[in-house]
């Protein structure tokens, strides 16, 4: 898989229109949950773009210490359908808390985890913080990396 870490102005039409597409193919479809997705905040992240055979199989943005927490966070995690269960969101993952420690110095990182998945997230070096939560009708938690 090829991965690259992009600002928002350094994004192609085409790859925002990919990385949207199959942000909505997952959250929106897949998962019925009806929220708005193009949320004003995609401007300010970096956005970590995974692709094989030129086609985008994996995605996640991620924004700066200060921000929205105190430390840098993760969101829109998310992999295609067709590539799941065969490592692609450890190595998109992966790739992103690198681009981390790249960008902002350092390994804390904040997410916010559908709950189903705290056990891949906690594998990664993430613990749960707090209780859990619905956020557009999906159950969540708080995850921290230190």
């Amino acid at each position: 898989m090829n991965i690259q870490a992009k600002k928002f102005k350094d994004l192609s039409t085409q790859e925002l229109y990919e990385l949207l597409q199959l942000r909505s193919e997952v959250f929106v479809v897949e998962q019925a949950c009806i929220y708005q997705d193009v949320d004003g905040k995609d401007q300010k992240a970096l956005h970590v773009l995974g692709t094989k055979n030129n086609e985008l199989v994996a995605y996640t943005r991620i924004f700066a210490p200060g921000d929205y927490y105190e430390e840098p966070s993760i969101g829109r995690v998310v992999v295609a359908p067709s590539a799941r269960a065969n490592g692609t969101g450890r190595l998109i993952m992966n790739a992103s808390l690198q681009t981390i420690q790249e960008h902002f110095n350092t390994s804390k990182v904040r997410l916010s985890a559908q709950t189903y998945l705290q056990k891949f997230y906690t594998s990664l070096g993430f613990e749960q913080i707090g209780e859990g939560y619905l956020e557009d009708g999906i159950p969540h938690i708080e995850m921290f990396r230190k």
